[in-house]
C-alpha cells in the first residue's frame, strides 16, 4: 500500500468513527476507547508509518509520519498522542538503537499484531530531575539478562501497552550507589514484571491511561538498547526527536479549532449581525490562523531537517524551541476558541472546553516548558560568550536559525544581554528566542510558497508578540516574594 492510499483511507475511516452516524464522539466523558473501535483504527495499521521498508512498514519517512498524526489529531488530540507516544517514544528508539535480531521480532508485531508500545522515565520522585532516577539495573551474567526494579509513573498507555522502554541506572556495587549514565531496556509485556499499583484520573486525555508501576523484571541482555556512544546521548536523540514531531500532533488539533471557530462565527448571530463581522471576533480568528500558520512552519522544518537515521542529540535549541511554540500555541487556541463559543463551551462534553484541558499538559510534559525556555536562553549564552558576542541582534543575525526573522526585527534586538541574568529573565529571554526562531521558519514556509496572506499576517503576530515579550524581558521590575503575606492583609480591616 502507498502511503497516499494508506493516509486517504485513515482519514476516512476515523471521520466516520468519531464523527459518523453511530461514531463514538471523542469528547465523552468515558476513559478509554469501546474495543470495537480501537481494533477498527488500528486495523488501518497507522503506526506502519514509523517502520522502514526492510521491516514492513511505509519507510520511516518524517513528514509522512508527521501527516499520520495531523490525521488522528484532526480527529482527537488524545489519539493524535498515543500515536506519537508509540512511534516517537518507542518504535523510532527500537530501529535506531535496538538489536537486528530484536529489531526484526519487535516490529514484525507491531506490523502484523498491531502491538502498541510506551516510554517510562518519569518517577514520582524525579520528574524534571530524570538523571536521578532510581530505578535499577545489574546484569545477571548467568541468565544473560539485566534485572531492572524501580517505580515509574505518568507513562502514557500504563497498563495497555505490549512494550515497553524502560530506563534505568546500572548498581555500581559496593555501596557506590547508581551509574551516572542511563541505560534503557525493551520489555514485552507479556514477560510480566510490571504491577499497575494505581491508574491516575487524569484531568484530561481520557483516552489515554495513566498510572503509577512498580518495575521488577528480568530483561534478555539482547532486549537492551545499544547507544552509539552513552547512554545519556541515546535517551537525548530519543527526547528531541519527539519534541522536534510535536508540531505533526498540534497541526491537525489546530486545524480542527480553526475549523470549528470559523463554522460557528459564521453561524452564530448577536446584536442582528455574524459574529464573524465583529472586529474583536475577527481579531481571534487571525490568531488561530496564525498559529495553523507558525505550525505548519514547524512541520515543515522537521519534515525536512528530521530524517530517522538523523542523530538529534545536539539538537536542544531547535527541540526546545518547537516543543515550546507549538504547546503554547495549542493551548493559547484552545482558550480563544472557548471564549467564541461562550457558555456552550465550558462543558467538559464540548470540544471547545475539553481543548483547554487536553491541550495544558503539553506544556508540561517531555519538559517543563519553563524549564525549556530556561535552556534556550543558556544555550543562546553559551554561543555568545563563545564568540565574544554581547549583541542579541549581531549574533542571531548571523545564526541559521534566525538571521531571515532577526533581518526583520533588527531594531527589536539591538540590545546588549546580560550574561549573568536571574532564572525568570532567562525564561523571559528563551520566550522571545522561541518566537524569533519560530518566526524564521515561516519566513521559510513563505518562500516555498505557502499562502502569503496567512504568511504576512502569521509574520505580523509574530512580531508583535515579540515585541511584547522583549518588553517584559527589558522590565527592570521583579517582584519578589513575600514571606508573611498573612500580616496586615485582612482588607475587610481597610474597609
Amino acid at each position: 500500500m502507498s502511503f497516499n492510499s494508506f493516509i486517504k483511507h485513515y482519514r476516512e475511516q476515523l471521520r466516520e468513527l468519531f464523527r459518523g452516524e453511530g461514531g463514538i464522539n471523542e469528547i465523552s466523558l468515558e476513559r478509554g476507547l469501546p474495543d470495537e473501535v480501537y481494533e477498527k483504527i488500528m486495523d488501518c495499521n497507522p503506526l506502519q508509518v514509523w517502520v522502514p521498508e526492510e521491516y514492513g512498514g511505509l519507510g520511516g519517512n518524517t513528514g509522512e509520519a508527521m501527516s499520520m498524526l495531523e490525521a488522528s489529531g484532526y480527529e482527537s488530540l488524545a489519539l493524535s498522542l498515543m500515536m506519537g507516544i508509540n512511534g516517537a517514544l518507542f518504535i523510532q528508539p527500537v530501529v535506531n538503537y535496538a538489536e537486528e535480531e530484536t529489531r526484526k521480532e519487535v516490529l514484525d508485531r507491531f506490523m502484523n499484531d498491531r502491538c502498541t508500545g510506551g516510554l517510562m522515565i518519569t518517577e514520582p520522585d524525579y520528574g524534571s530531575d530524570a538523571l536521578q532516577m532510581q530505578t535499577a539495573c545489574s546484569y545477571d551474567e548467568e541468565q544473560n539478562a539485566y534485572h531492572v526494579k524501580g517505580t515509574k509513573h505518568w507513562a502514557g498507555l500504563t497498563g495497555m501497552a505490549d512494550y515497553w522502554l524502560i530506563t534505568a541506572r546500572e548498581e555500581q556495587g559496593n555501596g557506590n550507589g547508581l551509574s551516572r549514565d542511563i541505560d534503557i531496556f525493551i520489555h514485552d509485556s507479556r514477560r510480566g514484571g510490571i504491577d499497575v499499583k494505581e491508574y491516575y484520573k487524569n484531568l484530561g486525555l481520557y483516552m489515554l491511561p495513566y498510572g503509577r508501576n512498580e518495575i521488577d523484571i528480568t530483561v534478555p541482555e539482547s532486549y537492551k538498547l545499544k547507544p552509539k556512544s552513552i547512554g545519556i546521548k541515546m535517551m537525548l536523540d530519543i527526547l528531541h526527536r519527539s519534541r522536534l514531531q510535536f508540531p505533526g500532533m498540534g497541526i491537525g488539533y489546530m486545524k480542527r479549532l480553526l475549523d470549528e471557530a470559523v463554522q460557528h462565527c459564521k453561524e452564530r448571530f448577536v446584536g442582528g449581525k455574524k459574529l464573524l463581522d465583529y472586529d474583536q471576533v475577527k481579531r481571534r480568528i487571525s490568531g488561530l490562523q496564525m498559529s495553523f500558520t507558525v505550525c505548519s512552519a514547524l512541520c515543515a522544518y522537521t519534515s525536512k531537517n528530521i530524517p530517522l537515521s538523523k542523530d538529534v542529540s545536539n539538537m536542544s535549541l531547535e527541540a526546545n524551541a518547537i516543543k515550546t511554540v507549538t504547546t503554547d500555541l495549542m493551548q493559547e487556541a484552545a482558550q480563544s476558541v472557548l471564549q467564541l463559543m461562550g457558555a456552550k463551551g465550558y462543558r467538559l462534553d464540548h470540544i471547545a472546553g475539553r481543548s483547554v484541558i487536553d491541550s495544558r499538559p503539553f506544556q508540561i510534559f517531555e519538559g517543563s516548558n519553563d524549564i525549556l525556555y530556561q535552556q534556550i536562553t543558556e544555550s543562546v549564552l553559551k554561543q555568545m560568550r563563545k564568540l565574544k558576542v554581547k549583541n542579541l541582534s549581531e549574533y542571531l543575525s548571523d545564526y541559521e536559525l534566525t538571521h531571515r526573522s532577526a533581518d526583520r526585527l533588527d531594531d527589536l534586538l539591538d540590545f546588549e544581554v546580560d550574561h549573568t541574568l536571574v532564572q525568570r529573565k532567562m525564561v523571559d529571554l528563551g520566550r522571545a528566542i522561541s518566537r524569533i526562531i519560530s518566526m524564521d521558519f515561516t519566513i521559510r514556509l513563505g518562500e516555498k510558497g505557502f499562502n502569503q496572506e496567512l504568511i504576512s499576517n502569521a509574520l505580523k503576530a509574530q512580531k508583535q508578540r515579540i515585541e511584547t515579550l522583549l518588553a517584559t524581558f527589558k522590565s527592570p521590575d521583579t517582584a519578589e516574594v513575600v514571606e508573611h503575606y498573612e500580616e496586615n492583609s485582612k482588607w475587610i480591616r481597610f474597609v
